[in-house]
């Protein structure tokens, strides 16, 4: 491309001339005038097409075909598509690990574009309460530990501290190092943090408090939280934006609906609802009509299931047994079937068949039988004879011997 522009820039000018004129006749003393002729133009215009074509006309048509935004590293890369996660946690809670659930959900709603935003809502009562999960878990530990004390069972092998690296013979004598050693030590540090103020706490506290995963893992496995199961806390690590509503009836779906509707406005492509609560099926079909995309997690496909571009069970995606065709919207499963059943594609069945039809009457019309010379048609003779005109006389006369007459034959056994 840059060889074409070179060499329409060193073409002589074979059509432009500059007349000369006389200083008291020139209109413009100041600029040189440059005519072109009739003839000329029309090859310049087209030159300077092709000029401005090979510099600008690749990447303009590229720029509007694919929509391009540049990223912080000043390279332009295809613009992805926004996805909200809204998750009522009043009518959804998860139904094993928190942390768990909500990277299952996070990892489907990312094949769908950047997720911009992931949020859930729920009232006082939903952090407090311990499912039948938690408390069965709970449960098993504490029988385990009191037969590993009496040592009646012995662990296959020691348990080690997750901060120093410390082996314990049984469960609780784990628990008694970690309060004892690092939780004594995690104090001190928080009374430390307390104490500075301005950048200095806020370095100390990336460094010694909010950077110190192996403590922070450790207390998760070990320490039992007070209230609840640390429903909050654990969404708040995988990136959840956990937001505790009024104690009042329909608290958290009027937050889903505030939320859903600024999503709306905000230019959001795909919208992700984990709930089976059939308040928000008015809310779905106005973001149907404002063409925006919805995905509805839940267990029953029923009233929101109806009104969404697609609907995923909340149990395959918690165990992440979701595939790609799980996540084809229900207009392109249409669109396929349609294809699939055209009109055109009966047609062309239709075609065929008449074809073969064709010919097996042709193959018909074709066969004949031939007994001493004599070719037997399968149809009529009639129109066999009118296509052959007289040479079915001298057929007929050559085969008179073989055809004999009923009558006759009676008259002679009589």
């Amino acid at each position: 491309m840059n060889l074409l522009v070179t060499a329409i820039d060193n073409l002589p000018s074979l059509f432009l001339h500059r007349p000369t004129f006389p200083s008291s006749q020139s209109p413009f003393r100041s600029f040189p005038i440059v005519s072109i002729p009739s003839s000329s133009q029309s090859i310049a215009l087209r030159l300077s097409r092709i000029r401005s074509f090979a510099s600008n006309g690749v990447v303009s048509l590229a720029a509007s075909e694919i929509d391009m935004v540049k990223n912080r590293h000043g390279v332009y890369t295809p613009k992805q598509k926004k996805v909200v996660v809204l998750w009522d946690l009043d009518n959804k809670p998860p139904k094993g690990p928190p942390y768990q659930a909500a990277m299952a959900l996070k990892q489907v709603a990312q094949r769908f574009g950047d997720v911009i935003d992931f949020s859930a809502y729920a009232n006082r009562h939903a952090f407090i309460h311990l499912p039948q999960w938690v408390l069965e878990q709970r449960r098993e530990r504490k029988q385990l530990d009191i037969l590993e004390r009496k040592g009646l069972a012995i662990p296959s092998e020691p348990y080690i501290c997750g901060v120093c690296g410390r082996k314990c013979k049984t469960n609780l004598d784990l628990k008694k190092h970690f309060k004892q050693l690092h939780e004594r030590e995690r104090q001190k540090k928080l009374n430390r943090m307390r104490s500075l103020k301005g950048k200095k706490r806020q370095r100390y506290k990336e460094r010694f408090v909010s950077g110190n995963h192996k403590y922070n893992e450790a207390e998760r496995s070990l320490i039992t939280p007070k209230l609840g199961y640390g429903l909050a806390s654990e969404l708040r690590r995988a990136g959840v934006f956990v937001k505790t509503v009024e104690d009042k009836p329909q608290a958290a779906d009027w937050a889903v609906k505030r939320q859903m509707q600024h999503s709306m406005s905000r230019g959001v492509d795909w919208l992700f609802l984990v709930s089976d609560d059939s308040d928000f099926s008015e809310m779905l079909r106005r973001a149907r009509d404002a063409n925006l995309g919805t995905v509805v997690v839940g267990d029953w496909d029923r009233a929101l299931g109806r009104h969404a571009d697609l609907w995923v069970p909340w149990i395959q995606v918690e165990n992440g047994e979701v595939s790609e065709e799980d996540l084809v919207p229900k207009s392109q499963r249409r669109r396929e079937e349609d294809e699939l059943f055209s009109v055109t594609s009966l047609d062309d069945n239709v075609a065929n068949e008449s074809h073969f039809l064709d010919d097996v009457v042709d193959e018909l019309v074709a066969a004949r039988t031939s007994i001493n010379g004599v070719k037997i048609s399968a149809f009529s003779e009639v129109e066999e004879e009118a296509e052959r005109g007289g040479e079915w006389e001298t057929e007929e006369e050559n085969v008179e011997n073989l055809f004999w007459d009923s009558e006759d034959e009676e008259d002679e056994y009589y």
